[in-house]
């Protein structure tokens, strides 16, 4: 297991509630059944409201999430290299306040 995919466990892990899943065949963590982090080429991703997804993606080396690779980005998903871990947690945070929202949780 690398330093990254540890880090994801442990973030995903540590966030009561949150169930160990698949999102396009990728690793996610899903809030009654609605997935809100996901790990991919050795970035975590966020599935986030407009404006936390923005300022995401503003750190170097995020971009939208494509797990296709054919131009297709999903929207609200920001891909966080792990080079911006340090970030990984607070992420998680804002991803699963969304996805309570989201989910009337």
């Amino acid at each position: 297991m690398t330093q990254e995919e540890a880090l994801y466990l442990e973030t995903g892990q540590s966030i009561a509630g949150a169930v160990q899943s698949q999102l396009f065949g990728k690793p996610c963590f899903k809030l009654n059944g609605k997935a809100f982090i996901c790990f991919f080429q050795n970035d975590m991703v966020f599935k986030l409201k407009p404006e936390a997804c923005a300022k995401a993606l503003a750190l170097k080396g995020s971009q939208l999430f494509d797990p296709s690779g054919k131009k297709r980005p999903m929207k609200e998903w920001a891909q966080v290299p792990f080079a911006h871990s340090g970030t990984w947690k607070k992420l998680a945070a804002e991803a699963l306040a969304y996805a309570k929202e989201q989910t009337g949780a």
